[in-house]
């Protein structure tokens, strides 16, 4: 099967400034706000939006990586940041796909033993193939793809990001 590139490095660019100003808007009357990127993608993409957030806004952005485990999402789940460091704060988790929402669901049921004040979901591909009832609040792209095929997200290579489809 052949690669088809779905996202250019400029689109991705421009998916994440408009991911960052929904984030800045949605959370405008907070002082601060955590990024929380699922490993190791997600948090790459998490960052790119933190760093964009933090130039557009007066936000306080902290960054969090979460480390769950995709093949037994059960085990418990890792974050950089204490449970303390992100209570009673607003918080976007962020993964580069969304496809069955396995991954997803498993860190949103991590963040919901903490009381937050605002808690929202960040993708950067939505294959709505969902298995769970997860939604991604923020979106760069929806796309309706097969079960056969496979969306991969490229960050930081010579070529620039990229999303491709095969």
């Amino acid at each position: 099967m052949s690669n088809n590139i779905i996202l250019t490095h400029e689109e991705i660019e421009h998916k994440i400034k408009r991911i960052a100003y929904q984030i800045y808007e949605t959370f405008v009357n907070e002082e601060e706000v955590v990024i929380a990127g699922i490993a190791s993608n997600g948090f790459v993409f998490a960052e790119k939006i933190a760093s964009v957030l933090s130039s557009i806004s007066t936000l306080n952005v902290s960054i969090c990586e979460v480390k769950v485990n995709k093949q037994n999402p059960q085990e418990a789940i890792q974050t950089s940041l204490s449970p303390e460091e992100y209570k009673e704060k607003g918080l976007v988790l962020v993964d580069d796909v969304l496809n069955s929402g396995t991954t997803l669901i498993y860190a949103v049921r991590h963040f919901l033993d903490v009381p937050l004040k605002k808690f929202k979901t960040a993708v950067l591909v939505d294959r709505n193939h969902k298995k769970y009832p997860v939604k991604a609040d923020f979106k760069g792209i929806s796309l309706s793809t097969s079960l056969l095929e496979h969306v991969q997200v490229v960050f930081n290579s010579e070529k620039g990001d990229y999303a491709s489809l095969s």
